[in-house]
């Protein structure tokens, strides 16, 4: 069995202001999301990168998945079209920085 719950960290500035680099995310793994949502998902031109974009609408093939910060030279559906269910990862759940190391 897989858990339910999968950690990522954020490395672009695509969806800034609303997630930054270093921040980590933790997301359910589903399928089920809905318009709006930050989801997980795998690059369809490279399955093995994992992106982090809002579901901006359900199309014919798949989710149209968008960068908050398209200006950044993101990667999302205006380049690589819908993404088909089977891609989507999850569904993020929180935001945190993780705690400064002392020393």
């Amino acid at each position: 069995m897989r858990w339910p719950l999968i950690r990522a960290e954020v490395a672009e500035h695509s969806m800034v202001p609303a997630l930054r680099p270093g921040d980590w995310l933790l997301a359910r793994r589903t399928r089920r999301i809905r318009p709006g949502q930050i989801v997980l998902a795998r690059n369809p031109a490279n399955p093995g990168m994992l992106l982090v974009k809002r579901a901006a609408r359900r199309v014919r093939g798949g989710w149209w998945l968008e960068s908050d910060n398209p200006g950044a030279g993101a990667v999302d559906s205006r380049r690589f079209g819908p993404v088909p269910d089977a891609l989507i990862v999850g569904r993020v759940l929180a935001r945190y920085r993780p705690p400064r190391r002392a020393g």
